[in-house]
Formats: structure tokens, sequence, C-alpha cells
């Protein structure tokens, strides 16, 4: 009898804690409900202060409950227009099958709640975030500061997402990795003139139609605000750098008369002509400042593998189409037989015909102006070591210089 009762002794001492155990699960959940009971109550059962303490308890005892608790009491709170910012705080940014709730449905949690939960949540909680029904400047800004591209297609997907000229920067940086994400930012109304002609360079062919269609204008009311000022940039000769650049931009004209003197060729045709015989660095530097434009812009154009750069400087300096061949074909793009079968030159033939004067010297001075206006020697330095620094501290100007050039400066 006493060997029995000693071998029964374990498995007694087991059955009582395992009831003991059972016991303090079912008061934990049943705690946990009727707390969650107190905070969802509507103003009018229940203070603020006392919603509030409900709220910090449960805070408490959640911290070291069951996932699956957690997701009970997230649902719950999820629906609440009062719910206590911290306990939302905190389960925004738990495990995403906890916080999903949270964030897709609450009303009630603020923005800073969101951008923490998108900073310290993780991926997943990023994506549930950029479906919500409303997305503020604020919280873009956080999302797209992360450079993921699915996270940005959703955000660009959301008609009701508010997208920051900061947040539409990230984007147009994100889009030189991921291309497919071009045409999703050229649908949005927020993108600027200078994001979008910035974009031109890496995007594909009907991205690129729909960048001109959007953003090249003819620049008429420019030219009659400031035609008086023309006269007066001249009378100081044209001294005032800062003014020298905006003027260069509004004005019609847009070959450089002066570099004509200083050049070995008489015309932009004769430049393209000695381009057919041999194109070099010297000759094409030469076709940039007889077309008004800066090396530099020049060299970009000549090495866009779409070609419709090209057509857009043939076109705005007034360019004949054979010149407009001709210079296709001291490119190397092809040779004269197979000219007219070619299908880039059918894309540069393309953008020829349909662009005006007008327009296509409104693109081609933006380009000049935004790649080589700040692009100082310090600044490709920092381009070519790859540490050009914080972004957002750099002009509109500098951030395309380099966007664009990237490692080729």
């Amino acid at each position: 009898m006493i060997l029995r009762n000693w071998a029964m002794r374990p498995v007694a001492a087991t059955v009582i804690a395992d009831t003991q155990d059972a016991t303090i699960g079912r008061a934990r959940s049943t705690l946990i409900k009727r707390l969650s009971d107190l905070v969802c109550l509507p103003e009018s059962r229940i203070s603020p202060v006392e919603r509030h303490m409900a709220g910090d308890l449960l805070m408490d005892i959640l911290r070291e409950a069951e996932p699956e608790l957690r997701v009970k009491c997230a649902k719950r709170v999820a629906a609440l227009g009062d719910a206590p910012p911290l306990l939302l705080r905190m389960l925004a940014i738990d495990k995403i099958e906890i916080a999903v709730a949270v964030l897709e449905a609450s009303a009630s949690i603020s923005d800073a709640d969101l951008v923490a939960a998108s900073m310290h949540g993780g991926f997943q909680h990023r994506l549930v975030i950029a479906k919500r029904k409303q997305v503020s400047e604020l919280l873009t800004e956080e999302l797209t500061s992360h450079a993921e591209a699915e996270v940005a297609k959703i955000l660009l997907r959301n008609p009701e997402a508010r997208l920051s000229n900061r947040s539409l920067e990230s984007l147009v940086e994100l889009t030189r990795a991921h291309t497919d994400l071009c045409s999703l930012l050229l649908s949005r109304p927020e993108l600027r003139p200078s994001q979008g002609l910035t974009l031109f360079w890496w995007a594909n062919r009907e991205d690129r139609k729909r960048i001109f269609l959007r953003f090249s204008v003819d620049r008429v009311l420019m030219q009659e605000s400031a035609a008086d000022v023309f006269e007066m940039v001249a009378a100081e000769n044209w001294q005032d750098p800062l003014a020298r650049k905006a003027m260069q931009f509004i004005e019609r004209r847009q070959r450089n008369r002066a570099a004509i003197n200083k050049s070995p060729y008489d015309s932009l045709e004769a430049a393209i002509d000695a381009a057919v015989v041999k194109m070099d660095a010297n000759v094409a530097g030469e076709i940039s400042y007889l077309s008004g434009i800066k090396p530099i812009t020049g060299a970009r154009i000549l090495a866009d593998t779409g070609g419709e750069s090209v057509a857009i400087l043939c076109k705005a300096t007034g360019l004949k189409r054979d010149y407009l061949e001709k210079l296709w074909i001291a490119m190397r793009r092809c040779t004269p037989e197979n000219l007219q079968s070619d299908t880039g030159f059918e894309r540069v033939q393309y953008t020829f015909d349909t662009m005006s004067s007008n327009k296509a010297q409104t693109v081609l001075r933006y380009w000049n102006w935004a790649l080589s206006s700040s692009l100082s020697s310090d600044l490709r330095r920092r381009i070519r070591e790859n540490d050009v620094g914080d972004a957002a501290g750099l002009s509109v100007t500098e951030r395309s210089a380099a966007l664009v050039f990237g490692s080729r400066v």
C-alpha cells in the first residue's frame, strides 16, 4: 500500500499542475476578453480615463500573452473609433498576423504609429499599410524610403495615397532598377516635369511617348512674360549666371551662333557630315556646341539606346530629315543600306515626325539645364565614387544629373 501510494504521487501532482495551468489560461483569456470589452465600450458607458487605464492593463497582459489572444484583441480594437493609442501602436508593430487587422482597418491609428509600424514592423507591414484607404504624404515618404518595388507598386495603384515630392523622387530613383514601375508612376498626377523628363532615360518606348505627350510644352507664356528681360540681360552682357541659365531655357533660338565663329565647321549640318566620315569625341562635342547644348548633354543623347532623344535634338535645331538619317548612320546604329528597315530608326523617325520644333526645344533645353547646369567637378567626383550623400540635400538639377549619369560621369 505504501509503495502504491508513493507511485501515485507524481501522477497526482502532474494532474494538479495541468489543472492549474488550464485554470490560469482560462483566467488570462477571460481577463483579456473583459478588458477588451471595457476598451470597446461606447463613450456614453465609460470615461476616457477608465478606458485608457483598461487599455494599459490590457497592454501589460498582451505583451506576454499567446499570439492567438493578441490576434483576437487586435481584431476587436481595429474596429474602434477611439482605441487607446498605445495599445494600437503595440499591436501595429507586432507580428504581421497580429498587426494586419489594425494596419488594414483601424481608422483611429495615427500616422505617427503607422510610420513606427513601417519602420519597425518589416516588409509585410509596409505592404499592408500601402493598401490602406488613405495614406498621407508623411506615410508615403516613410514607405518609399525603403526602396521596395512591391510596396511601390501597391502604393502607386492606390488612388488614395498622397505622394509628396520627396516620395516621388524616391520612386523615380527606384524605377532605374525596376523599369516596370515607370508606367505606374506616369499615371500619377503628382509627377512633375523634372521627374518625368529624368524618367525618360530608362523608360520603354510607350512610356517615352507618354512622357513627351505630357511634359513637352511650347513655352509661349514664358517667352511672352520674359520678352523685355532679354534686352536687360544683353545690356549686362550676360554676366549674371543665374539669369543667363534661365533665359537660355526660355529663348526661342536653339542653335548657338557664337559657337559657329569658334567652330572648324561652318554649320551644324557640316559637323554632321564630318561625323558620317568619322565620329569621335571632338566632332560630337562640336555637334553639341553648335546645337546650343553642353557636351555632357550631347554625349548622353548620342549614347541613348532608344534614339528618341536624337530625334529631339534634330527637331529642336531645325535639321531636315536627311540630316536625321545622317546622324543616325554616323552613330553607327545602322548602315545606309538597312536604314529604312531598322526598327531603331523607326522609333527615331516617329518622334521626329510627331514632335513640333518648339516642344522639342523645350525638352532639349530642359535636359541641358537639368543635366549640366549644376554638374560641378565636385558632383561629378561624388557620382563616380557613388558618394552623392543625402539626396534630400540636392537641388532639382543636381538630383537629375546624379540619377541620369550615375557611374557614367
